[in-house]
């Protein structure tokens, strides 16, 4: 796993997603080496470069172009990118030109979780997963929604993660944001 402190960051980019959090992205994705891994809304890169390690392709969509810059950036400085797509381009759109997908990961969306959700389940694979991470209640409900509305028959769990400074007298637990993490597997 990559270290949180070694990516490099924008003040205007979201991201990287928190180490512990990509962990479980992992696991619940169950990557081998032969998928094709789209990573939509990818802020700084933190899902590509952890999937570019493991996967055989990943093709990476932010509607900012300094996310695609930044995560361009980290992936040089982590000595990836050799099987990696940036596309600059509203997600739903960028989705429609790709298929044969195996993971699809929605980090973001601009407010087009269902259109992208749509397009996913259309380009996805027989037994393709879908992972969406939230921090807002509205796009934990509207993700469960959509994708038991396309059939799936989805899973959430919230993580909570904190960790610890030491001081002198003591440790202080700093606590992130908590985000959900929504799986799906087309059935």
């Amino acid at each position: 796993m990559l270290d949180d402190k070694d990516f490099i960051k924008s003040c205007d980019v979201p991201g990287p997603t928190k180490e512990a959090i990509r962990a479980i992205i992992l696991y619940k994705s169950e990557v081998t080496s032969n998928d094709r891994v789209v990573d939509c809304g990818c802020g700084t890169g933190g899902i590509t470069c952890e999937f570019s390690q493991r996967a055989k392709e990943v093709i990476s969509i932010d509607t900012n172009p300094e996310a695609i810059e930044v995560t361009s950036k980290n992936l040089k400085k982590f000595g990836l990118g050799d099987n990696v797509t940036l596309i600059n381009d509203d997600g739903s759109q960028a989705l429609k030109d790709i298929s044969d997908i195996d993971i699809a990961i929605v980090g973001g969306s601009g407010r087009q979780l269902e259109n992208i959700l749509d397009v996913v389940d259309e380009k996805l694979n027989s037994k393709g997963r879908i992972i969406i991470t939230a921090i807002l209640v509205d796009t934990k409900v509207e993700a469960i929604n959509k994708l038991k509305d396309l059939g799936y028959n989805p899973k959430i769990m919230e993580v909570n993660v904190s960790n610890g400074r030491v001081l002198d007298r003591g440790v202080l637990m700093i606590s992130e944001n908590p985000i959900a993490i929504i799986t799906a597997k087309k059935r």
